[in-house]
């Protein structure tokens, strides 16, 4: 059996890490957080240099102002529902949408303005109404070209699970990214089969602590393939290439549970003091200048407003055919307990 590393730490920082609050402008840590009376609550487990972008430029476009208290997706979920009717928070935004569907499932999330919705991608805001997403981000297998041909690669994530590739790739289940990734598989390929892919990496897969110590273990030859998101590796590519520079990215397409896209979505809660600003606030993101802003962080991720192009380096979101899952219905609880059935929390 593969030598299996940071598994217990990452299991621990997902499941038991506190959450970190931060003020725009302000510093960080539970101590210092303080909620302003007379700013938009805006609780967020988005990247923090996205969501202070948004805030700030929506600030400086209509005068109101943000507070950001910053957190992990599934942890501040479950935190929005403890807090209930009582909760301070005026927006929820995240990284990946199971995260909002814990709130939506309390009934905690109002209705989305159409005029809102109608500025995102086909299929980017559920039926329900309830919320919209703000950005998107496509799984990928990082593969080190000297260690791998293109043509041994897998065709499809599934293929994983066989022996044959045992203690050759690596991920990092711990992490909310990777656990909306298995959500997709649970909802593409059913239950049996995403137990059996899980019992798999939990016996053979190298673990890491998040997508980035992924990608810099491909990188230095640990493992030859890993599962993480694109834009990660996107990033490094636009600065020093010191984590990625001797690996590719792998699309499956074809529909394959392996090119999962998830969104990443924003909603305002029905306990809102200011519910008109955060309508606003969710517009202004979703809308033209709010998308440029995501565009111009450098983050990577895909925009998913009409009119707004990703930034060029990415293939086009619509050419990834990506497998066809309501990420509306994504459920992480049930995707924690299948992981700690395999073993892997």
């Amino acid at each position: 059996m593969p030598q299996r590393r940071h598994l217990g730490a990452a299991a621990l920082l997902t499941l038991t890490l506190p959450l970190a609050l931060a003020a725009c402008g302000g510093g960080s840590g539970e101590d210092a957080f303080e909620a302003d009376p007379d700013a938009l609550q805006i609780y967020s487990s988005q990247h923090r240099n996205v969501t202070e972008a948004w805030a700030q430029a929506f600030t400086e476009e209509t005068g109101i102002k943000t507070q950001v208290r910053e957190g992990q997706d599934a942890s501040m979920g479950h935190m929005i529902v403890e807090e209930g009717d009582a909760s301070p928070a005026d927006v929820f935004l995240t990284e990946n949408s199971p995260a909002m569907t814990i709130v939506e499932r309390a009934g905690l999330l109002a209705p989305v303005d159409q005029e809102t919705v109608a500025q995102v991608g086909e299929g980017m805001a559920p039926s329900s109404g309830a919320w919209t997403a703000i950005a998107a981000r496509s799984t990928v297998l990082v593969y080190n070209t000297d260690e791998i041909s293109e043509d041994e690669l897998p065709t499809s994530i599934m293929d994983l699970a066989e022996p044959e590739w045992a203690g050759r790739w690596g991920a990092a289940p711990g992490g909310a990214d990777f656990q909306a990734i298995v959500a997709g598989m649970l909802s593409d390929q059913g239950e049996q089969e995403t137990q059996a892919w899980l019992d798999a990496l939990a016996e053979n897969a190298e673990v890491y602590q998040n997508n980035i110590a992924t990608m810099q273990a491909v990188n230095a030859g640990e493992v030859p393939v890993g599962i993480m998101y694109h834009y990660y590796w996107y990033r490094d590519q636009a600065a020093d290439k010191e984590g990625s520079a001797n690996t590719k990215l792998h699309y499956f397409g074809n529909e394959d549970p392996g090119a999962f896209v998830s969104l990443s979505a924003g909603g305002v809660l029905t306990s809102s003091d200011r519910p008109d600003e955060a309508q606003q606030f969710l517009a202004y993101v979703t809308g033209p200048e709010g998308q440029q802003v995501l565009v111009d962080s450098g983050s990577m991720e895909y925009a998913v407003g009409t009119g707004v192009a990703s930034d060029p380096a990415l293939p086009p979101l619509t050419d990834l055919d990506a497998p066809p899952v309501d990420p509306f219905t994504l459920n992480s609880d049930d995707v924690v307990t299948m992981m700690t059935d395999a073993g892997i929390l």
